[in-house]
């Protein structure tokens, strides 16, 4: 029934009003001090230098990539050993095959050598 979403509506206008106050009231009320070094990039610390499109190397990136491939293999290790005795025999073998898998995918990339950070 259209009566039953308007405690939702509500919420959303007082949270979109709320919203909307406290960026109005920070832009007018909050201070505006300019300066050169206020002005400056900063990222971590580090003085930024040089060109920001300079080139960086792909192993970077395929780091990045196996790891968010192993790490979710791993995330789905979590609800199998939380149910492990429901799942029975066939659970698993199921999970060692899973493993198997897992490994025979690192053993591979270790093989391909895309963990090997020196140039050859």
């Amino acid at each position: 029934m259209p009566q039953d979403y308007i405690p939702i509506l509500i919420q959303t206008l007082v949270v979109l009003g709320f919203v909307i106050t406290t960026m109005v009231g920070s832009h007018f009320l909050g201070p505006k001090r300019f300066s050169r070094a206020k002005l400056e990039n900063f990222e971590c610390g580090i003085e930024g230098m040089g060109n920001a499109r300079s080139p960086f190397s792909v192993k970077y990136f395929l780091i990045a990539i196996l790891f968010v491939l192993f790490d979710v293999e791993v995330i789905f290790m979590y609800p199998w050993a939380v149910i492990f005795k429901s799942l029975g025999k066939e659970g698993f073998l199921d999970m060692l095959l899973f493993m198997a898998l897992v490994l025979a995918g690192f053993i591979y990339i270790l093989l391909k050598g895309a963990l090997k950070w020196d140039k050859q």
